[in-house]
């Protein structure tokens, strides 16, 4: 019969090791799913660094300095500095200009 010698037996840390391991990686899922960016996102990014055809006339009611400060503050939105929100007003004063 083996005797145990005070310490945790070989059992009881391969468990505890376990349950570490396991938390780590809930964890790091849990960040990498929250850094990801969202298929909604991706398409903003997207859009906004389509550059336009300089031959194409640019539409109505909309100049190359609106367009230029509608990618700003796009930019500002993708970095998180504005919210969605903060951004829609944004555009619209800006449209309503």
């Amino acid at each position: 019969m083996l005797r145990r010698r005070g310490g945790p037996g070989i059992v009881s840390t391969v468990a505890r090791t376990a349950v570490i391991a396991g938390t780590a990686q809930a964890t790091a899922n849990v960040v990498n799913n929250a850094m990801a960016p969202r298929p909604q996102q991706v398409q903003q990014v997207q859009q906004v660094q389509q550059v336009p055809d300089p031959a194409a006339p640019a539409p109505t009611g909309l100049t190359q300095e609106k367009i230029d400060k509608l990618q700003q503050i796009a930019q500002l939105r993708d970095q998180g500095i504005l919210t969605d929100a903060e951004f829609e007003v944004q555009k619209a004063k800006l449209l309503a200009s």
